[in-house]
């Protein structure tokens, strides 16, 4: 297929995101930025949020794992719904009731001032790291599918895509992303139903007979029962709810869309839908996971062992080409396909790519501006000078965004959900702890002491997980590393605590 072609579609594409954020952001300040105004539609930000929790890794990792993990990650998705609906019955009543901007002042008002300054700087760290692994998967895809034929660098691909994403977030923020993220997820998800008839329709396959086809290739599998395995369905079901209510109950990116909702009625209404319409979505994916499989079977794929720096690896081979994990649906979207399959793809993944990467850069705009440099508590500063200040901030970010993707892309790593996953359990360890802490004692912490705690914890669980396999004799910790990292938190500032006193 030629490049030009796809490349005009990604462009058109681009326009219309463009005349969005033109009529949305009119009239736009600082306040409509971060919050919205308070005016977001619940049914808007609920269906935007589908995509902005599924992602460019989503779209292209789940599938991609369905040959080694079959449909385990189903698992993790049932305690996406538990979290979800924690979050809006325990969690989004107390920003509410508190008129949070950022849901980091609980920590200020509850621990202290190092305290929030701890929380707001991990979720910095933990959304850079996660949004520029995202973003890297997406446009390694494009160069390698549409811009490395005309010979343009990697980091100008990535300059070129992040370009885009400043100039329909820079003047709107979150008023924008609330449309930009419907469009985007819709686009997303037609994509994601057309791949899948076209292949049931190629392969002359019903869904009945394409789910029997999987479960002889062992695909379909969804709970594992074996306790050792990092795939035990008790563990992915506790971490999936643990990931949801850290990576968006305590995270500004996403719950910066839920306040924006007037009411708190009406936010509940929309967190509550997403985890359900994700258990469907989710499970779609891991469906056209085994799907492509069978489809690369079919053309000829074989399973290959072969040495790669002295350690043998087996890897899924079509044509001579490597399609194991990451690479499948990108390879056969584009190489085995129509070409109209091939723009429909190179379309719902960009659509895949900019809400995750839009919404990460416009929250942590917001969480600098507020958390860090204090910018709704200064009365000296003007509106205007606020809005400056703000704006370059978010240049800023964007220019860390593509530093961070050139590290993704030196180390390569061949399937990026994992280390996601693996990043969340680090860097949201602690702010799980410094929430969970606050909200279920009544005890102060010795607030100075407090970022020691936050940052001795993830290197404990550091240490522990390079060493895992000779302490705990081939039981295998998974995602659940994020509640170890968070209750360690959670005993530390137990520790360097005292009984709360009473005016």
């Amino acid at each position: 297929m030629s490049p030009a072609l796809l490349f005009s579609f990604v462009i058109g594409y681009f326009l219309i995101l463009l005349v969005v954020a033109y009529f949305t952001s009119r009239n736009s300040n600082n306040d409509s930025f971060f919050i919205g105004n308070k005016s977001s539609n619940w049914m808007l930000v609920a269906f935007g949020m589908v995509g902005t929790s599924l992602s460019g890794v989503t779209f292209v990792s789940v599938p991609g794992g369905v040959a080694k993990e079959s449909f385990a990650y189903f698992q993790i998705t049932l305690g996406y719904l538990i979290g979800y609906i924690t979050i809006g019955y325990v969690l989004l009543p107390l920003y509410y009731r508190l008129n949070l901007t950022s849901i980091y002042d609980y920590l200020s008002g509850r621990l202290g001032f190092y305290s929030y300054k701890t929380g707001a700087s991990f979720f910095i760290l933990s959304r850079v790291l996660g949004a520029t692994a995202r973003l890297y998967l997406v446009v390694k895809i494009l160069q390698d599918v549409i811009l490395s034929d005309f010979h343009v660098p990697f980091w100008v691909t990535t300059l070129i895509i992040l370009l885009m994403i400043l100039l329909y977030t820079y003047e709107g923020g979150v008023k924008t992303i609330v449309y930009t993220d419907t469009l985007q997820t819709s686009c997303m998800l037609i994509g994601l139903v057309l791949c899948v008839i076209y292949i049931l329709n190629n392969m002359d396959l019903s869904m009945g007979a394409a789910m029997q086809q999987m479960g002889e290739k062992n695909f379909s599998k969804i709970f594992f029962t074996e306790p050792g395995s990092k795939l035990f369905f008790i563990k992915q079901i506790l971490a999936g709810a643990f990931i949801t209510i850290t990576m968006t109950g305590m995270d500004q990116e996403m719950m910066q869309k839920n306040i924006s909702v007037k009411t708190l009625k009406d936010a509940q209404k929309n967190i509550v839908t997403i985890g359900f319409v994700l258990l469907g979505v989710i499970l779609l994916f891991l469906f056209l996971g085994g799907l492509l499989h069978l489809y690369a079977f079919q053309q000829g794929a074989q399973w290959q062992t072969i040495v790669e720096n002295g350690k043998e690896v087996t890897k899924l081979m079509l044509n001579g080409v490597d399609v194991t994990a990451d690479k499948l649906f990108p390879a056969i979207a584009i190489g085995y396909m129509p070409k109209i399959m091939g723009v429909i793809f190179i379309i719902a993944l960009i659509s895949a790519l900019f809400p995750s990467a839009d919404g990460a850069i416009t929250a942590l705009t917001s969480s600098f501006c507020l958390d860090i440099l204090g910018m709704k508590r200064n009365t000296t500063q003007t509106e205007e000078e606020k809005k400056k200040i703000r704006q370059r901030v978010h240049l800023a970010f964007a220019a860390i965004f593509l530093v961070f993707v050139l590290i993704f892309k030196e180390a390569n790593n061949p399937s990026m959900i994992g280390v996601i996953l693996r990043v969340a359990a680090y860097t949201y360890g602690p702010i799980l702890g410094l929430f969970t802490f606050g909200l279920v004692t009544k005890r102060a912490v010795h607030d100075k002491w407090v970022p020691w705690i936050c940052v001795v914890s993830p290197i404990l669980c550091y240490i522990f997980d390079i060493n895992q396999a000779k302490l705990l004799h081939g039981y295998e910790v998974g995602p659940e590393m994020l509640i170890i990292n968070g209750a360690l938190t959670f005993f530390g500032l137990l520790i360097i605590s005292k009984k709360q006193v009473t005016a």
